[in-house]
Order: structure tokens, then sequence, then C-alpha cells
């Protein structure tokens, strides 16, 4: 039968989370001039499914990074914080993590507000059922259940948790859902599966909700906002008068009384009951797995964060179950502090499929079907962030080849995406990907406070920002290029030093010293000195943090940024996909072996797979020369 209409875009991004509204959004920058986001449901575009927060250790960081390169995150997440705080404050600027509650409502009506005056987008409220294919069996467009063909260059898959997804509570109830309330989505899952794509299981979960007022505050330690400068967007376009008002969270903790509840049911648990099978995020456990794993753990912490300004529901952070409701609310009342508390929304497990990345470039293109490309959840990720970076990732990309263009890769030594997208195309998942500093082997000059002066030069390279933007991105960069040399070039008198010097305990200055010098010495603060020479601060206290931090670091930064350039050069040396690897025999057996499964495109990408040695790198670039 003939379908009801035929749609054409460069673009189409199917689904509406954070993969795939970073997807469509850079869709639109970076080449695709006709960006369709097809979702089964318009209003919940932006929802965030789980947790009302951005950021968190290295997430806070990828957050300005998807910031940096046009994405709306940022933006969106400036406009409905309800709570600013910077993880990691007592180890030093250099690993600081930024982390924002937000006003879930108000989330999602900003980045709904956003994408409907977006230029170049369409939303098609629609509910896919199946990808088209050309002749040759690249990817031709979607087909939707409404009977409707929508044709284009290319597509990108974002469906986070629907395809195929479960919803568990208990052992008895199962729920067909990609999201509470929401039907999952099943025919584009067996499409895809019976084409070919290896296809796995992954599990999440997510906490229940409680009535806020019948919470016993006096019981709880209280966190309030800490920063009031703070914005994941450049500071000069989000101004901190548009700021919402700032609410606290509440620490309590779940000890030997919840232990009790969760060890007597444990055998109702989805998760250990046998209903479900597959794997979790190993680093957001349950509270069964936290009594499982860690049976001598005396207690854990549990965090109450407001849901929003206009709502007294709270998200019960560290309470992720898979338990019948009714036992949830018995854990639930053994915490102190919630002992009368009433229970708004049970928690929940969901069992959902995904495609091992391994089957991606690193632009996020499907080794199996030109055109098409992965993002979120769907390559085994688990968290907001990570879906939104994949997404720029991909929507980069589609756009780019959509406009006939080479496709961009982001190193491992220039941003935690790079961490991520390389960790997960060339190692795998076995488990529900996280990004963590320690992932980064340049975590120190890949930093939250400089995302913009890394990341904002390939931006302006790739055409990716309004004038308004270029010009931020531009200033920014010229004030702290500035600072950085007034503090190299002014000398500041023992006079205007020593009080600065003897406040932060350090040796008074016997003549002129250069404001550089001195601001290396440990607890000497440049803002101190710049005031008391009486030379100009930068516009903003961010450039002035990362400028402070180049020289305070500067020898660490010097190394790191020597293996960064090396790091570059390897990324240089490409390598063919059909290069023969099983006949390269200076290789070891088991190099030979992960290169022929991996099929890496650089040989940066060659050298983080496991069992690839540095000699065999070395007898690699040879084997290629020679094929060559």
């Amino acid at each position: 039968m003939e379908p009801a209409s035929v749609d054409e875009f460069d673009v189409i991004v199917v689904g509406g989370g954070h993969a795939g509204v970073e997807a469509a959004v850079a869709a639109t920058r970076s080449g695709g001039r006709r960006v369709a986001l097809v979702t089964s449901s318009a209003d919940t575009i932006g929802q965030m499914s789980c947790n009302p927060a951005i950021g968190g250790i290295a997430k806070g960081t990828v957050a300005r990074e998807v910031d940096a390169l046009g994405g709306v995150m940022g933006r969106v997440t400036d406009r409905a914080a309800i709570q600013f705080r910077m993880l990691n404050r007592g180890k030093g600027p250099a690993v600081w993590a930024p982390r924002a509650q937000c006003d879930r409502v108000r989330y999602r009506r900003e980045m709904q507000a956003i994408l409907a005056a977006w230029p170049g987008l369409t939303i098609v409220p629609a509910t896919v059922s199946a990808l088209s294919f050309n002749r040759d069996g690249s990817v031709a467009g979607v087909r939707t259940t409404a009977d409707t063909t929508l044709r284009a260059r290319t597509v990108v898959i974002a469906t986070g948790t629907f395809l195929r997804g479960r919803i568990f509570i208990g052992t008895d109830l199962q729920i067909p859902g990609g999201r509470a309330g929401e039907p999952p989505t099943s025919e584009l899952a067996q499409q895809l599966e019976a084409y070919g794509f290896e296809t796995a299981r992954f599990k999440t979960g997510t906490p229940p909700r409680i009535d806020g007022r019948t919470v016993d505050y006096a019981r709880t330690e209280r966190q309030d906002s800490e920063i009031d400068a703070f914005a994941y967007r450049w500071a000069h376009l989000s101004p901190s008068a548009d700021r919402l008002p700032q609410v606290p969270c509440w620490l309590t903790w779940a000890e030997a009384r919840s232990k009790d509840v969760v060890v007597s049911n444990i055998h109702r648990s989805a998760m250990y009951g046998g209903a479900i099978g597959a794997r979790g995020p190993r680093y957001c456990p349950s509270i069964e797995d936290k009594v499982v794993r860690f049976p001598d753990a005396q207690r854990h912490q549990v965090f109450l964060e407001p849901e929003g300004l206009d709502t007294p529901e709270m998200y019960v952070n560290g309470l992720s179950t898979s338990l019948p409701a009714e036992v949830q609310l018995e854990l639930l009342r053994s915490v102190p502090a919630l002992e009368q508390v009433e229970m708004t929304r049970p928690g929940y497990a969901i069992e959902y499929d995904y495609y091992p990345p391994t089957g991606l470039f690193p632009s996020l293109e499907s080794r199996l079907v030109s055109g098409l490309f992965f993002a979120g959840q769907v390559n085994g990720t688990t968290g907001y962030e990570e879906a939104a970076a994949q997404g720029l990732v991909a929507g980069l990309n589609a756009g780019r080849r959509a406009a006939e263009r080479e496709p961009i890769t982001f190193g491992r030594e220039s941003s935690y995406i790079g961490v991520l997208v390389d960790d997960l195309v060339t190692r795998g998942v076995d488990e529900p990907y996280r990004l963590f500093t320690s992932r980064s082997e340049f975590r120190l000059t890949v930093r939250q406070d400089n995302a913009l002066r890394r990341l904002g030069p390939l931006g302006i390279a790739l055409d990716l920002y309004s004038n308004e933007e270029r010009a931020a991105v531009d200033r920014r960069i010229a004030d702290e290029d500035a600072l950085l040399t007034r503090a190299g070039d002014c000398s500041i008198s023992p006079d205007d030093a020593d009080p600065v010097l003897v406040a932060s305990g350090s040796t008074p200055l016997t003549h002129a010293v250069r404001v550089a010098e001195l601001a290396r010495r440990t607890g000497v603060a440049l803002g101190d000195l710049l005031d008391a020479a009486q030379l100009a601060r930068p516009a903003d206290d961010e450039s002035l943090v990362s400028v402070e931090l180049e020289l305070k670091y500067s020898g660490y930064f010097a190394r790191e940024r020597a293996n960064a350039e090396r790091m570059r050069s390897l990324g240089a040396f490409a390598l063919p996909l059909d290069a023969p690897y099983a006949t390269m025999k200076s290789l070891s057996t088991e190099a030979r072996h992960k290169l022929v499964e991996r099929r890496p495109v650089s040989l940066a990408q060659a050298a983080t797979i496991p069992g690839v040695s540095p000699s065999d790198l070395q007898n690699l670039v040879l084997e290629i020369e020679r094929v060559r």
C-alpha cells in the first residue's frame, strides 16, 4: 500500500530525549538545512526521566563541552536550575565539577520553547515503526505507524530506553514501557534485529518520589545552593538576574532498619527475584545492589532533592529500587526523617535493547548501514550528559554527511566527549557506561572551566555559531590571553605584594617580582595580586580561574599537552577499514585478533584497544605502509 504522505528532510532524528534534542540542533548547525525530530509525544521532549539534575563528576565538564559546541543543554539548565553546587571544591579547581538541580517541568518547557523556534528544525509527532533503505543498502528515511514515509539522507536513532522497554515493580508487576506511562517502541527494534544488528539488553532504574510536606526536616542535613555566579552557558549570554529562586536539598541515611527491609524482601525484587536478567549500572546501583554488594556498610546516603518550585514532590536519590510498591513505602519509612512520609510514585527498574557500540565508527555512524547514526542509551550508556554528548557527535556528523562533508571526530586529548566516544566504539561496554574523570588521561588540561577555550576554535572552524556566539567566544579567549600577558609582563612591588603574601602564609618579597611568578605560589590568589597591583581583572570570574590554573600548574600542563600532541599525531595516521590484520605476522596473535574484531580507523584508536601493545603499534605502522 502506498504511504499516506511523504516528506523530505536532510536529517531525521528519532527520539526527543537528551541525545535526540542535541542531535537535532547539531544537525541544523552542521549542514542539515531541513531536520526532523520525530517523537511519539512532543509534550515529553526534553523530559528528565530520572533525577532532575545536570552535571556532576566528569558529567559537568561534558555539559559545558556540549554547550561550547553550540548545544542547548547548558542554556536550558541555567534557565531551569533551582540549585547550583560545585563538587570536589576541597580538591582544587582543576577537578571541580559543576552540578545543577533543575525544576523538572521548567526544564522540559524551556527545551521545547527553544526547539519550537529553532531554524531549520521541524517537530514531527509520530512513532517510527521502521527504517527505509536505498537499493545500495544505505538508509533512506523512516516509516511511521501512521503509514507516513519521511525521507532523509541520514537518520539518527536516539530512542533511549524505549526499544522493547519493559518496566518492573517487584517480581509480579511487569509493564511494557519505555518510561512510566509511555509505551515502548517494538516494531523498530524487531526490524533492527532482523536486519543483522547485534542486540543486547541492559537495565536501569529510578527511585520512588515522595511528598516533601511529609518529611521531618529537623532530622536531616541541609545543603544550600552555594554558587551565585556560576552558569553552564557563557555568563554574558545567560544573565544571573534571570535565575530562578534557589532551594536546598536535604541529606539523610538508610541505616540498619532499611537494610532489614531490603534483606527480608530481596526475593521480591525484580532484579534479585529473577524477573530481570540484564545488567544494570554499577556506579548508580539500586538499594538492593548496595545491600548485597556491601553487606558490611553501616549506612547509605539518601538525598532528598526537590522536583521543582511548584510541586512538593521530591526525588529520593540513593534509593533506586525494583521492590514492590508496598515494600518501597516500608523502606522509605525506615529512613530517619521519613517515618511519616507519603510516597507519590513508586520506583521501578526498566530493561531495554541496546546495540554494542563497537559496531559504530568514531563519528557514531553505523558500520553496517551507511547514513545511519546511533546516540544515547541505545549505545549502552547511562546519564543525560553522556546521551547529550553522543547526540552532539551524531548530529554534527549526520548533518555533515547530508551535506557531503567529511566526518568530525573528537580526540581523547581534547575533550571528555572524545573519551566517551573512543571508549564506546573501541572498547565497547559490558555494563551501562558512565563517565568519570579517571577515564581521561588528560584530566588536568581537559577541565570544566576551559571547555570554551578548548572547543571554541573548533566551533568557529566548523561554523557552528551565530554571530553573537562567535563574538562571545572571541571575547572570552581574548580576555584570557590578555590576562596571561598582563600577568607575565607586569611586576608587583614588595609594598603592594606583601600584604597579600603574608595573609596567605607566603614569604614576603625582597624585590619586585612578576605577577605570574607569584601566582604560582600555593595559596596565593591571582585575583588578590591583580587588585594589589591595580591591574584590571577579566570581565568574568571564569576567565580568572582558567588563567590562574594555567599559571599554577604550568609544568604539569606542559607535560600533559606534550602527551596530547603525541595522541594527535597518532590520530592523524589513518588505518584503512579493509586492512589485512590477520596476515600481519609482525603483530602479536592477540593484537591481530583484536584489530580484526574492532577495525580501528586511526593509530590513536588502535592504541586504546586492550591487547595492542606499543610494539604492536610500531609494527602496525610498518605493515600499513607496506600495504599502501
